[in-house]
């Protein structure tokens, strides 16, 4: 199905989340993993902002999408970034204040896409979150971005990795380059409303 998409708002608390009753999708990962470039890829246009400098994402940017009569169908939660020393304590320290919450919480949410660098070997942080996840019941997934920039071997060997790394049955490969995966995520994204993902 083909979506437009409306910027909603951008929430740095709780109580600022949106009162949409649609499925919510949330993306999560490190800075610098291509997480707006994948969430444009995926609606096909530039909603959410590239930035040369990772870790520019501070609060929870909240997307609406609505199909070709205007009706909400999806909603995308862009989370802000993990792991990047340069952002300053006092900033990543409020976080936990409205991003555990609406991980745990949120009755909309229906799943998380944890996004790690096929380039790089697995991250402590990017576990972390999967543990995490894992305890708090919520359904996700875990894509690996930038697959383009590897050759065959070294594509299915860092993919083997990231799955022995979290313990995980599928690590979904995309690129946002080059469109490859994109089609199978949008499967996974647009089923989530109605069965368990992970």
């Amino acid at each position: 199905m083909r979506y437009t998409t409306q910027f909603m708002l951008s929430a740095l608390a709780a109580e600022q989340f949106p009162g949409t009753t649609v499925p919510e999708i949330a993306f999560l990962g490190r800075s610098n993993v291509g997480k707006s470039s994948l969430l444009n890829a995926l609606v096909g246009e530039k909603a959410a902002k590239v930035s040369q400098t990772p870790g520019r994402t501070r609060a929870i940017n909240f997307f609406l999408l609505c199909d070709d009569k205007n009706r909400a169908r999806l909603a995308f939660a862009d989370l802000p970034g993990y792991g990047y020393a340069k952002i300053s304590k006092s900033i990543s320290a409020e976080w936990p204040k409205f991003i555990d919450p609406y991980l745990a919480e949120r009755e909309t949410l229906k799943l998380c896409v944890c996004l790690v660098d096929s380039n790089i070997p697995p991250q402590p942080n990017d576990g972390k979150l999967v543990d995490w996840l894992r305890h708090v019941g919520r359904g996700f997934i875990v894509v690996a971005t930038k697959t383009d920039r590897l050759s065959g071997n070294a594509r299915t060997r860092n993919l083997l990795a990231i799955k022995n790394a979290f313990d995980l049955d599928e690590v979904l490969a995309v690129s946002a380059k080059t469109g490859a995966g994109l089609k199978d995520l949008w499967t996974r994204i647009e089923s989530a409303d109605s069965e368990e993902a992970s």
